[in-house]
């Protein structure tokens, strides 16, 4: 009887081991969550417990099966750690396909990285991530981690789904705390997503998302965080950079972060002091006083990249950046907020979330929110934003990165929500002047004068600095409706006082018309066509956003050969939607020459998803009609 029970007990621990390796195999995931995923989080446990106003631990465990090269980044195996927090663990256990372990990877194992590049300043502010090669796909990945820190003004937040392509077996998120410390919550974008509140209770709070299938990423999508399910949480009473904080407005908060984060932060020497007071001199205007001061920091500074998370939220001291020449975002910032209050000109600090997608601090939700600091100067009933951490940004410009959006302005008196430069749709323009000849063989010689203002003068303005093979390859990209392009001359005019940019291009190719007998055919927008058609997309899910509105006004004279008689010329065409208004017009100037006009109008928006189709044909007629040919005839 005892080799019979023994039997059994290892029969038993057999199937008990078996099952435990088999729990992650490849095969027990349900078919619709491997359609149009390349990993699958089979779990994602977040654990949250914080401790007292000075002590918060996280706890992660993160198995992911890859199911091909795409989908190595949602294994997402990387901590940050700093002089307020800790890494206590981390590890990872890689299985096959059969969910059989395979390897395991130590701490020692992981890269440990300074958070930016150049310099030590910051060499406090590290992480740790794993790179990971796999032999085979599909592979499963069990990644284990916990941090402790001191900070608890920042409580991560919870993405049930946190990309696209992915999807989710089960995320389960569990946070413990003290009754005395205000904690509070937002769910957000919780419709049609399985996700349980399973407690919720004075001192505890436990959601757990089940069965999210993967999101195709649909072009025009809003911004991520904005439609897919996530909670936000934080406390009014916190901690941060050493300092105890309690808000519950913005006010409030903005109020403290001022008088505990940015106070002793901004001193500067006597040498520096009377150094601006010099460039300045008897200037009594705010703003020509603060154009002065922006020059001497693009000049005198360069910016080097650490992300606000990693790198902790007190900027480093304005001596130190004045001393050294650079600084992050928070530095550069601060560094020319001190200067700038030596020479009696009012400026704020701000956060915000920095994108080329506008992505809003939640006004409605008071906490550490942002990845990003620029400066704030008042400028009567409106202000002016400098960012800080460019060398080449006109004074007062704002780009694409931090445009139209919420941001937290720390007053003295206190905390504010501003909304960021609003560039206009009919204001971020495009106004193209230009002539091009045709020869009677076909072959194009043309110039042009290319003006960009608004949005759309951050996305020209590059071009100055690049190489000439980098000038040559954007041009023939830009221009790739011309066969055998060549870019024979470009001049550029960068005016940082009115922010217009305008690029003057001599170009030629042979054969742009088509020549077959005595005819000759050719496209006569030749300068700025919209050949891209909007992808069609069908079935959409997700609403469309049109982000940034534009106008382009183009008009070109057009010289025909000699020797020809037009047999074809396009009608006049308009166009009015709800998306914006085109128009073409072809007016004869001679008999030799054309003069053709083209205006563009978009509108940003957002629209709903099945308004998608609407703006996809509204694009197609466009694209059509830039494409519109002229047919020559030479005569007898």
């Amino acid at each position: 009887m005892q080799f019979k029970f023994t039997g059994y007990l290892l029969l038993f621990f057999s199937t008990l081991l078996f099952a435990q390796k088999s729990e992650y195999d490849t095969l027990s995931i349900a078919d619709s969550l491997k359609e149009n995923a390349n990993a699958v989080v089979r779990l994602n446990q977040l654990d949250i417990t914080i401790s007292s106003q000075r002590s918060m631990n996280v706890v992660t465990k993160r198995v992911v099966t890859v199911l091909n090269e795409n989908g190595l980044g949602a294994i997402n195996a990387v901590e940050g750690y700093s002089k307020t927090t800790t890494i206590k663990n981390i590890e990872a256990i890689v299985l096959d396909a059969n969910g059989k372990e395979i390897k395991k990877i130590k701490r020692k194992d992981f890269k440990d990285q300074s958070a930016v590049d150049g310099g030590t300043l910051f060499s406090d502010n590290r992480y740790l991530y794993l790179s990971y090669t796999p032999i085979q796909y599909p592979f499963t990945i069990i990644v284990n981690s916990e941090i402790e820190t001191s900070t608890t003004a920042f409580i991560p937040q919870w993405y049930p789904l946190d990309s696209y392509f992915v999807s989710v077996e089960k995320s389960v998120l569990n946070v413990n705390y003290p009754d005395n410390l205000g904690f509070k919550k937002m769910e957000l974008n919780f419709s049609n997503f399985k996700i349980e509140k399973t407690t919720d209770k004075p001192t505890q709070l436990s959601y757990t998302a089940t069965t999210i299938l993967a999101q195709k990423q649909e072009d025009y999508s809003p911004v991520f965080s904005s439609i897919f399910p996530k909670v936000m949480m934080g406390l009014e009473v916190f901690h941060l950079e050493g300092v105890d904080g309690n808000a519950k407005t913005w006010k409030e908060f903005g109020k403290w972060f001022s008088d505990a984060i940015l106070e002793k932060t901004s001193d500067l020497s006597a040498e520096t002091k009377a150094k601006v007071k010099i460039l300045v001199g008897d200037e009594k205007d705010p703003i020509k006083k603060a154009k002065l001061i922006y020059n001497f920091v693009q000049q005198k500074v360069r910016y080097i990249s650490i992300q606000v998370g990693i790198g902790g939220w007190k900027p480093m001291l304005a001596s130190d950046v004045d001393r050294l020449g650079y600084g992050d975002c928070k530095a550069l910032t601060n560094y020319t907020r001190a200067l700038l209050h030596v020479v009696d000109v009012p400026s704020y600090y701000t956060v915000l979330y920095g994108d080329r997608k506008k992505l809003n601090i939640d006004s409605d939700f008071v906490s550490m929110q942002g990845n990003h600091a620029i400066l704030c100067i008042p400028d009567g009933t409106s202000y002016t934003w400098l960012e800080c951490t460019s060398q080449e940004d006109p004074f007062g410009y704002q780009g694409t990165f931090t445009d139209d959006r919420e941001a937290l302005v720390f007053k003295p008196d206190g905390g504010e929500i501003v909304r960021t430069k609003i560039y206009v749709d009919n204001g971020n323009t495009q106004v193209s002047k230009g002539v091009y000849t045709l020869a009677a063989n076909g072959d194009f010689s043309g110039k042009i004068a290319i003006a960009s203002q608004g949005s759309q003068y951050e996305q020209k303005a590059r071009i100055e600095n690049l190489q000439p093979t980098d000038k040559e390859a954007h041009y023939k990209e830009y221009w790739d409706n011309i066969n055998n392009l060549k870019v024979n001359k470009t001049t550029f005019s960068n005016d940082k006082e009115h922010v217009v940019f305008t690029e003057n291009a001599e170009i030629s190719a042979v054969s742009y018309g088509s020549v077959s007998g005595n005819k000759m055919m050719f496209v006569v927008n030749g300068y700025n066509q919209i050949s891209g058609n909007v992808k069609r997309i069908r079935n959409r899910k997700n609403p469309f956003e049109i982000q940034r509105g534009y106008a382009d006004g183009d008009e070109i004279e057009i010289a025909l050969p000699s020797g020809f008689s037009i047999e074809f010329l396009p009608s006049n065409f308009e166009l009015k939607t709800k998306f914006g208004e085109y128009k073409t017009e072809i007016l004869k100037k001679d008999s030799n020459s054309l003069i053709y006009k083209r205006s563009m109008f978009l509108k940003k928006g957002l629209y709903s998803s099945k308004e998608y189709d609407e703006y996809r044909l509204f694009m197609e007629q466009i694209s059509r009609n830039d494409n519109a040919k002229i047919i020559l005839t030479q005569n007898q």
